[in-house]
């Protein structure tokens, strides 16, 4: 026998209502949080993962953090390679809402739902957490309506991705943890480079090719002289190059300044204090003053018996 015909749960009016009132709940019980879309730059389409995401953009919209006794997960871990934090959230986002302020047809997100692999920043922990799985049938069918997303989180580990959506505190992000170089200009044409603008050196064997930076942070040490601090450098050619002292001058996108180079600083120079100072993480020259009491660096093929 068929359902009976005066009664449906599809009422459009009562849908609506009821979907008003879980945005009102979530806007009164909510936390503001800022959500940021992945954009994968380059994939390994062998092992099916991306090689290098940028996250550009920062939308803050309020969701419900439904873990009421604290975070989950595994908590703290102590490994053989250090200590390692699996927190886990659960966050509550109205669909109506995330299509009206990051939804693919007002923003240039890709996808027309959450997406696995998209960073939540949560201020009140001061937190960044990477979906895992978006739960859409949680409530299931209330009404015979599914109102909002269920995104199951994992607190994000941070591997060199570009993190540059305007926000000054997530783009801090860059100059505390990412890998960084360390360049000593100076002979400026009077202009000074911009935080967060590409900077450039063209590389003289391929003219029109061009080694490039973002910037993370400067210091002038002294009327003539900048500490220039860059992550994310890369080639327009895909080789492998450097930034060149005493080669053509380096040049910010955006702001026009124009320097020369005087020395380069990164992780093949320790112990040195210039070779990642800002990164706290890095333990470069921790590795290399203990390296070089077990391994002769000088032989071509340490672990073996052939060359020397």
């Amino acid at each position: 026998m068929a359902t009976n015909v005066y009664f449906s749960q599809q009422v459009r009016s009562e849908q609506n209502l009821y979907e008003d009132i879980v945005i009102e709940s979530l806007k009164m019980y909510g936390q503001d949080v800022y959500y940021l879309p992945r954009t994968v730059v380059s994939e390994d389409t062998i092992l099916n993962e991306d090689i290098k995401s940028v996250f550009s953009d920062a939308y803050i919209i309020e969701m419900y953090i439904a873990n009421i006794d604290g975070f989950e997960g595994d908590g703290n871990l102590l490994s053989k390679f250090g200590v390692e934090i699996r927190d886990q959230a659960n966050f509550i986002v109205s669909k109506r809402r995330w299509e009206q302020y990051v939804g693919y047809h007002n923003n240039d997100v890709e996808y027309h739902r959450p997406a696995e692999g998209d960073l939540i920043y949560l201020p009140l922990s001061q937190s960044l957490f990477e979906i895992r799985f978006v739960e859409h049938e949680s409530p299931f069918y209330q009404l015979s309506n599914l109102p909002t997303y269920t995104l199951q989180c994992e607190l994000f580990e941070y591997s060199g991705e570009t993190i540059n959506t305007g926000f000054q505190n997530l783009d801090d992000l860059n100059e505390y943890v990412a890998q960084q170089k360390t360049l000593i200009i100076n002979g400026s044409n009077g202009n000074q480079f911009k935080i967060n603008e590409t900077v450039k050196q063209e590389i003289s064997s391929e003219p029109g090719e061009f080694v490039t930076g973002r910037v993370v942070k400067y210091t002038n040490v002294d009327s003539n002289t900048t500490e220039l601090i860059l992550t994310d450098w890369a080639t327009t050619n895909g080789k492998v190059q450097d930034f060149v002292v005493g080669g053509l001058n380096i040049i910010g996108e955006e702001s026009g300044a124009e320097w020369s180079i005087a020395n380069v600083y990164d992780v093949n120079d320790a112990p040195s204090s210039n070779a990642f100072a800002n990164d706290g993480q890095a333990q470069n020259q921790d590795f290399e003053l203990e390296a070089d009491g077990i391994i002769d660096f000088t032989e071509t093929n340490p672990f073996g018996e052939i060359g020397g």
